[in-house]
């Protein structure tokens, strides 16, 4: 791994260049990354949270840290030994720099027309990129205005931006001509991207990220065009360590979980103290419903950074399944008086309506997230669950679909169109839909019990493919135990008592373990002492019936029946201490 300090001082230029050239985001991104690189020295970061220096935060990640010792196994392997990348000089002149500088503070005003116009002439390669990004975010500025005046703030359109022809020529022909820097290929990566040239613009991408690599901008729009793991395989990437930071997140994206945390881990070594890295380590206990442990790591993230927004909607997502009302109330009231416009906090808040079952004020406050960032999957996804229980199916429809055609890889979307279109009977399309959804989250159990219960509907009547998807269910930890229960059902309807008797044993042992009783409970012990009795197993026919005296369905009566036959059946069952009596 490479040194603290060469990262320190690396990450210290990004900041400058990328904040001198307008990319905003990637700028804070490097900005994060170079706080949470830990001093040579414990004391010399100071502490102002008035707490003890090893605080649990602290603990979390030295064990993280520790358990990256252990050799990583991801796919392609990121090395131990990162190639050196040279840092690029400035190339304005000084009689251009006067230019360069009004350009840049019309480009920080929004006034993007006029910072291009300011550098018209200029050929200095910072020049020539400042003037082509402040035309293409002016074409993206009027393209979302036409779409706002022809559709409405939430509404589709076929506008695009009309600069992409122009700016493609230009840098087209100074890639021909090798003229071009590494935030002039970024750029003409996007407008190849946006034209609908992928492949072209992933080979682009990776020449922008191979030049100049931490520029996390170019990172995010290569992670979105590497759809497969064969795409991220075939990536011809130079092995610095900003790839490891690429990879990680490419395996979340990827659904390849275990290799995302091990990677993450191992970047923890350098940087110890990196907000960013451990809210992507919750990210992954997320995903990987490990909500306990996600949900101390993002708890101890808002103890460090009370004013943090970004994957606090991730957050809320947790509290709302854990059902915690309270703390969902107390973050959603934090970033309403943070940033109350910023999607993030529209979802949050969102989500505390939701919770408190006012679904109309959610939608309001998801629509609200969605007026301000139209590509914010959470939003649109969340929105058409909340559509769902307002009974508003054409809404969630859409919701829904609009959710894919942002991101094709979100389960969620998919499953809940699966949903709906299961809502409505027509079984083949949500089976479609169910599909696609398991393809894509294949370890998640509810997946396979929604394509299993398709399977086995009127419709389609095919039990032994809907007996194929309650078995990869269980072997994806059931945690409902819906599919062992439905394995048994379904191989007692079909005559093969023998497969019913195994899982309606691994039923009830599972309830046992759990301390849960119910309609289940009492199934699998009446046909449990009804099969033992059959096959000859006395013993055990007595067990399950002398439980089932415990139940008050007509269940009880049966128990009572087969303890009466195996006592007039067999003497040695004469001195029972049971009550049998009707």
């Amino acid at each position: 791994m490479t040194s603290k300090e060469s990262c320190r001082n690396e990450l210290r230029h990004a900041v400058r260049q990328l904040s001198e050239r307008g990319l905003y985001s990637a700028s804070k991104w490097a900005a994060e990354l170079l706080v949470g690189i830990e001093p040579e020295t414990p004391s010399s970061r100071p502490c102002t949270s008035g707490v003890t220096p090893l605080s649990s935060t602290m603990r979390h990640r030295f064990r993280a840290i520790a358990a990256a010792e252990s050799p990583a196994t991801s796919t392609p392997p990121a090395g131990v030994s990162y190639v050196s990348t040279p840092i690029p000089a400035d190339d304005v002149d000084h009689d251009d720099y006067d230019s360069y500088l009004l350009a840049k503070s019309c480009f920080d005003c929004r006034e993007y027309r006029r910072a291009s116009h300011a550098l018209r002439g200029k050929t200095g390669k910072k020049a020539v990129f400042l003037r082509c990004y402040a035309l293409y975010m002016a074409g993206e500025k009027r393209k979302e205005e036409e779409t706002i005046e022809l559709e409405g703030p939430l509404g589709k359109s076929n506008s695009v931006n009309a600069e992409l022809v122009t700016i493609e020529r230009e840098l087209s022909s100074l890639h021909r001509n090798g003229s071009i820097d590494s935030f002039g290929l970024y750029l003409y990566g996007i407008v190849l991207r946006d034209k609908g040239c992928s492949s072209q613009a992933l080979s682009v991408l990776v020449e922008s990220v191979n030049s100049y690599p931490w520029n996390w901008s170019a990172w995010t729009e290569l992670l979105s065009l590497c759809t497969t793991l064969d795409m991220l395989e075939s990536l011809n990437l130079k092995n610095h360590w900003m790839k490891d930071f690429f990879l990680a997140s490419a395996f979340l994206e990827l659904k390849m979980f275990e290799e995302s945390l091990e990677t993450y881990k191992r970047l923890l070594t350098i940087f110890r103290l990196s907000d960013y890295i451990q809210a992507q380590v919750a990210t992954v206990h997320y995903n990987l419903r490990e909500l306990d442990e996600a949900e101390v790591i993002f708890e101890e993230l808002l103890h460090t950074d009370p004013y943090r927004m970004e994957s606090m909607d991730t957050y809320s997502n947790i509290l709302y399944a854990k059902e915690s009302f309270s703390t969902l109330s107390f973050l959603a009231h934090r970033v309403f008086l943070t940033d109350k416009y910023r999607p993030e906090s529209c979802c949050i808040i969102a989500n505390y309506y939701s919770l408190k079952g006012q679904h109309e004020k959610s939608v309001l406050y998801f629509r609200r997230a969605l007026k301000l960032n139209r590509k914010y999957l959470s939003a649109w996804t969340l929105m058409g669950h909340e559509y769902v229980e307002m009974k508003n199916t054409p809404a969630a429809i859409d919701a829904y679909r609009r959710a894919i055609e942002i991101n094709p890889r979100d389960y969620r979307a998919w499953y809940g169109l699966g949903q709906m279109y299961e809502m409505m009977g027509m079984m083949f399309y949500a089976l479609y839909y169910y599909s696609k959804s398991a393809a894509l989250q294949p370890n998640d159990a509810r997946l396979w019990n929604a394509m299993a219960h398709c399977y086995e509907s009127a419709p389609l009547g095919r039990i032994e493919e809907a007996i194929r998807c309650y078995k990869r269910s269980a072997d994806c930890n059931d945690a409902e135990g819906i599919a062992l229960h439905e394995l048994a059902r379904l191989y007692g309807e079909l005559g093969q008592t023998d497969q019913a008797a195994v899982y309606y044993k691994k039923d009830l042992d599972r309830m046992d373990s759990e301390e849960r009783q119910g309609p289940n409970y009492v199934e699998a012990l009446f046909f449990l002492a009804k099969y033992c009795k059959s096959v000859g197993r006395y013993e055990e026919a007595e067990h399950y019936a002398t439980r089932l005296l415990d139940s008050t369905g007509p269940e009880k009566e049966t128990a009572k029946s087969i303890l009466r036959g195996l006592r007039a059946s067999h003497s040695d069952f004469g001195s029972m201490d049971i009550d049998l009596a009707p």
